[in-house]
């Protein structure tokens, strides 16, 4: 049987760097992952590619090997390298397939910054070597039948899956080669021969004529379907001048096969009327074939087993049998045989294929666990705040009762602790002296960081104007995406950036009228203890209270509330030395159980507070009164 098919041309690719930007984005979104460690693996990625260039479209079956491992790669790493216009910016330039073909002005080369661009782009390079890896010399054998087959149905079913997911990656804007209504044809072309091989393979092992007769009227159907889509006005200016030609040669031969076998059907029914008809059918069909292709016409072993059957068998029924030779009109519908289906696309498609970036984790996988460390530092702030709020509570009633301070020496003849350590502590920040040069600090940073944001603005606006002026003057040449998209991560930073420096004038504002409130206590506590000690008053008249029950009560339940404080600080420290083992899905502290701490601490606070009212059988101001009389 004639062996003619139709191999589809690849698409053409320029050299690209994939090391840089890919190094690049490990160091930035992967920060605990050293990029040396990924040397050899980025050089690896680049030989894959290069290799791959290189095997397109070769003859031997070898070629697709190569050509699955680069695919197999980009597969792994699309969820661990976002390549995109902007995130990790790559262009990869494609030529249209079918560019030397082309018989109208259309574009003939794409360039995306797309990492899903490339590998659909690489698919398609895969389905096309496909059908080049398809050994015509081989198509004579068993073997070779099925590997034809099994090769056509995986290009069919590449071409398939392209047309249904094209769309998004190049958003409409892309070759003839890539649009829907092309990648739908030649998927129905390679089925079309993937079903031719099947109608080669009966013939080839005798299969009955009824069978044999179903195959072929399936295999004509299919032709007429990839005829039909290639005709479509969108794409009949992409293929090659003879490939429509070539296609709806083959509707005639193979349903003039269907025809001739089902004369031999007819024949052993003894229906020879029937058989006449047919075989005039099938005569008529391989004729109109062989006139369309001209010198290409490949099948002539059929045309003349045809012809040299209907003129015997013409003959046999005038001469012999006589029977009716019924309308073509009138002749039952062949039923077809569906064996070639397209094979969906699998992944991995190398066998033992190992992912060079295995350990890096995927993108979606690191953005879920920052999320989840956000999420958990939100927790612990929360509880921290809610330590925090109890102890400024705490704090707030013992400054209302002026304690400790009021028990610490009532003999008045000495600075009380409490104010010793709070003096030291504002001397070792820098005393007033630092916190004026902050306070004066203040409007020159503010006026810094607006003009850094508006400086950033200005650039931002500058290149927005560029890149319209740009686009207006090269039109559909200027294939870059528009700035104003790729500018709105970095215009709601700015946006964000904004409001804080509006928040921060009304704090800066807010601090400086509490630096101006407090100024003088604050310089004041900035001077020696000597000092500070000449500008307390006088305690003498307290000293009877030195051994005071009342003072022996506060000093034992003051004592108990450092202890409080002290419990207070080391839950906080947990809080925020806690670490979660994400593998074994456990923590080393329980939220819980700190918050049921937390809840006990503050009942026991309030206990204590009850307690030390009750003992004292009055209320704070009582207390004062006694403490201090007038």
């Amino acid at each position: 049987m004639a062996t003619a098919l139709l191999c589809i041309p690849v698409k053409k690719t320029f050299e690209v760097d994939l090391s840089k930007p890919l190094r690049d984005f490990i160091a930035i979104a992967y920060g605990n992952t050293n990029p040396d460690d990924y040397n050899y693996a980025l050089s690896e990625l680049n030989k894959l590619r290069s290799n791959f260039i290189a095997k397109s479209g070769e003859k031997q079956e070898s070629a697709l090997d190569v050509c699955y491992r680069y695919y197999d790669q980009l597969s792994a790493i699309e969820c661990k390298f976002p390549i995109t216009e902007n995130q990790v910016r790559i262009n990869f330039k494609w030529q249209d397939a079918f560019s030397k073909d082309l018989r109208t002005v259309q574009k003939k080369v794409l360039t995306l910054a797309s990492g899903a661009y490339e590998k659909a782009c690489v698919l398609f390079n895969i389905a096309a070597t496909q059908s080049h890896a398809v050994d015509p010399q081989s198509l004579g054998t068993d073997e070779g039948l099925k590997m034809a087959a099994k090769l056509f149905q995986q290009s069919s079913g590449i071409f398939l899956h392209l047309a249904s997911t094209i769309s998004p990656v190049t958003s409409g804007d892309t070759t003839y080669d890539l649009q829907p209504d092309t990648l739908n044809a030649l998927s129905s072309l390679m089925l079309a021969q993937a079903q031719d091989c099947f109608v080669r393979k009966a013939i080839s092992d005798k299969m009955k004529s009824g069978m044999t007769a179903k195959l072929s009227e399936q295999c004509s159907h299919l032709f007429a379907e990839a005829l039909k889509l290639m005709q479509l006005e969108a794409v009949k200016s992409v293929w090659p001048k003879d490939w429509l030609i070539a296609v709806a040669s083959r509707q005639d031969v193979f349903r003039g096969l269907a025809q001739f076998y089902q004369s031999v059907v007819a024949k052993e029914a003894k229906n020879f009327g029937e058989e006449v008809a047919r075989l005039k059918i099938a005569s008529d069909l391989l004729a109109k074939a062989a006139k369309q292709c001209g010198s290409n016409f490949v099948y002539h072993s059929y045309q003349k087993t045809v012809i040299e059957a209907f003129q015997k068998a013409e003959k046999d029924n005038n001469f012999v049998y006589h029977a009716k030779v019924p309308e073509a009109s009138t002749l039952a519908v062949i039923e077809k045989a569906a064996i070639a289906k397209p094979t969906p696309v699998s992944n991995p498609m190398s066998q033992n294929f190992k992912d060079l970036f295995e350990r890096i984790v995927p993108l979606a996988v690191q953005m879920a666990l920052s999320t989840f460390e956000e999420r958990k530092s939100e927790i612990v702030s929360r509880e921290i705040g809610r330590l925090r709020e109890s102890t400024q509570i705490l704090n707030s009633v013992l400054v209302s009762l002026n304690l400790p301070a009021a028990i610490e020496d009532l003999a008045g003849d000495r600075i009380p602790l409490s104010l010793q350590e709070k003096a030291a502590k504002v001397r070792r920040m820098g005393g007033i002296e630092h916190l004026t040069y902050l306070t004066n600090d203040l409007p020159a940073l503010l006026q810094r960081n607006k003009e850094i944001l508006d400086e950033c603005e200005r650039m931002l606006n500058e290149e927005e104007s560029s890149d319209r002026q740009l686009r207006a003057q090269f039109r559909q040449h200027w294939a870059r995406s528009a700035s104003e998209l790729l500018n709105q991560p970095i215009r709601s930073e700015c946006a964000k950036y904004r409001q804080i420096i509006t928040s921060a004038l009304q704090a800066d504002s807010l601090v400086r009228q509490r630096y101006f409130q407090h100024r003088d206590a604050i310089a004041l506590l900035s001077q020696p203890d000597t000092d500070i000690e000449r500008c307390l008053p006088s305690g003498n008249a307290l000293s009877q209270l030195q051994s005071s029950p009342i003072v022996s009560t506060l000093r034992q339940l003051m004592g108990q509330v450092r202890q409080i404080t002290e419990e207070r600080d080391a839950i906080e420290s947990q809080l925020k030395d806690a670490k979660c083992d994400m593998s074994q899905e456990r923590q080393s502290i329980s939220l819980t159980t700190l918050n049921t701490l937390m809840i006990i601490d503050r009942n026991l606070w309030i206990f204590l507070k009850g307690k030390f009212l009750a003992k004292c059988c009055i209320n704070p101001v009582c207390i004062l009164g006694r403490l201090f009389p007038i």
